[in-house]
């Protein structure tokens, strides 16, 4: 299958920080590929380079895509004095520049100009006639005319205003009026907007980085039909497993620690198998090099202990018989060496074992917890949460829902004690868990290994392989300064500090965002598999597709709140 996109050996750094390693990866015509990978890892740079935004600093990006490449970037802030019509028009240039061009072929060619006549076309320019002009030539004129309806039609030329009014629709924005500046539209319109016009524009290639934020479900819904449906090929990054499930074919994943690419074919179920696969081959592997190891510790043991045949020396030549015993001798100590040298090369190349599934820590079960493990009863804080009352025993399971703004950070952080309410009461017992949306793993300069232990009783040694049998870091990493840690990693930390302490409650603020998605799936595991308490909240529709306990909805605070 042809590639359109192609990145060939590809490297980028930015002030000094490696994020893409000698990168290698392709893009097929026709295909939906999903680029995945935690938070910090070189998904966005990977997407920007495809999209010619940047420049890799060594290596090639190949482009086929005549039809255009279309780039929604994640973050882009729209200049305030632009209007809907503005915005909307400029991914349409090129097919609003191709149909000008036709408009005024067709003029000319209608007008019967000919090179006898004298008249001309101005060189560089759409006008009919004018100084420096160049003679008109009807064939020329005619191929050119055919080019163009060719391109024009294969874009959907003539569906683009219908186009812009279904994207808007299915985006969640049908009245938008088209003379509103960008300065009157919230954070998610301005997206939902781009993303609209981008989708009209019908490029051959599309590359989308984070689309299904700010949209809700019906718009995401519509969006997936849509990517599923459309002719071209289609590359997004995103965290949404749901939409990589309906629409992907194939996913490229960013490693973060290696800044390197791997390919998984078949979508989301195919990375899926194929993770739970390279566990099993890491597990077999290990065992094999046990078993070997094994073998030869017992061998070259078995092998020492052994001596020459003990036959009788029957002709009494002893200088023949002690001859044979030390050529045995010798064959024997040959087989030992050789039994070692094997082992030692063994030993120094040993192949780990794949970590083991994650696992929280429940507390002691006789620490002496009477009651619930939370009651709030009207807990209300100035300005960030409007009073709520709720109620969280042992083996509990509650998600927590609520537009953004109505306090559910704010909520986990006073059960969790590092606030306290404004009024109302609040009654907490056990021990708790918090990992928050934007954790604080340490200042700057304290190494990953320092960041995990501080505070806990232990050796670096003891500390370094607890944290390795975690497996969310190798060795090598574990010098590394926090401060140069990605938003990911970083994550990764906060969650092995927080699986390695034991609690009654674990208060998860967005626990999915930053992760690799084989780490979520692994997450979500080891939450099913814990005793306590869970009380968690997040976006993530399929945690809250599979969630199986309470739900409750929080609403936005009022501003009429006067603390006392």
């Amino acid at each position: 299958m042809t590639a359109q996109l192609t990145a060939l050996d590809v490297t980028k750094s930015y002030n000094g920080r490696l994020v893409l390693d000698s990168v290698t990866c392709s893009v097929p015509a026709g295909g939906r590929l999903g680029i995945v990978g935690e938070n910090g890892s070189g998904k966005s740079t990977l997407l920007r380079l495809l999209a010619g935004a940047e420049l890799p600093d060594q290596g090639e990006i190949v482009v086929r895509a005549d039809g255009g490449i279309g780039y929604l970037a994640q973050e882009e802030e729209l200049p305030t004095h632009l209007t809907v019509q503005q915005v909307i028009d400029r991914p349409l240039a090129a097919l609003r520049a191709m149909e000008q061009r036709m408009r005024h072929l067709e003029t000319l060619m209608a007008a019967g100009y000919d090179t006898a006549a004298g008249c001309g076309v101005t060189a560089g320019d759409d006008t009919a006639s004018g100084e420096d002009t160049v003679p008109f030539d009807e064939s020329t004129a005619l191929a050119e005319y055919a080019d163009l309806l060719t391109a024009f039609e294969l874009r959907g030329g003539y569906d683009a205003d219908a186009r812009v009014e279904r994207a808007l629709h299915g985006l969640g924005l049908p009245d938008l009026p088209r003379d509103r500046t960008a300065a009157g539209l919230s954070g998610g319109e301005q997206v939902r907007l781009r993303l609209a016009a981008l989708l009209a524009s019908a490029p051959e290639v599309l590359l989308l980085d984070e689309p299904t934020n700010h949209l809700d479900d019906a718009a995401l819904t519509w969006l997936e039909d849509h990517l599923r449906a459309r002719r071209g090929t289609t590359v997004a990054v995103s965290h949404d497993r749901v939409f990589l499930d309906r629409i992907t074919t194939a996913l490229l994943e960013v490693d973060a620690d290696l800044h390197r690419v791997v390919r998984y074919g078949n979508g989301y179920q195919g990375y899926l198998a194929e993770c739970a696969a390279d566990r099993q081959r890491r597990a077999q592997a290990h065992a094999d090099w046990r078993a070997e190891v094994a073998r030869l510790r017992e061998n070259a043991a078995t092998t020492a202990r052994r001596v020459a045949p003990g036959r009788a020396m029957k002709d009494g030549n002893k200088m023949a018989y002690d001859r044979a015993a030390g050529r045995v001798q010798q064959s024997l100590s040959s087989r030992v060496r050789g039994a070692q040298e094997r082992l030692g090369r063994l030993l120094a190349a040993p192949v780990p074992a794949p970590a083991e599934p994650l696992r929280f820590t429940p507390a002691l079960r006789d620490t002496g917890v009477r009651g619930p493990l939370v009651e709030a009863e009207e807990v209300e804080a100035a300005g960030r949460l409007a009073p709520v009352s709720l109620t969280v025993s042992a083996g509990d399971r509650l998600l927590i829902g609520g537009a953004n703004g109505a306090g559910k950070s704010t909520l986990l952080s006073l059960l969790a004690g590092t606030t306290e309410p404004d009024r109302g009461r609040l009654v907490r017992r056990g021990r708790t868990g918090l990992l928050a949306q934007q954790p604080h793993v340490g200042p700057p300069g304290r190494t990953v290994l320092g960041a995990y232990a501080h505070g806990r009783a232990g050796t670096a040694e003891e500390h370094a392989e607890h944290l390795l049998s975690l497996g969310l870091f190798t060795r090598e990493r574990l010098d590394v300064p926090v401060g140069a840690l990605s938003a990911g990693q970083r994550q990764r930390l906060a969650l092995a500090r927080l699986i390695s302490e034991p609690a009654d409650l674990l208060l998860l603020d967005e626990p999915t965002n930053h992760l690799s998605l084989a780490l979520v799936e692994e997450l979500e595991a080891a939450l099913a598999g814990f005793p306590g308490a869970v009380v968690v909240v997040s976006h993530d529709r399929l945690l809250r597709d599979r969630w199986r306990g309470r739900r409750i909805e929080l609403r936005a605070p009022t501003a009429a709140f006067t603390p006392r």
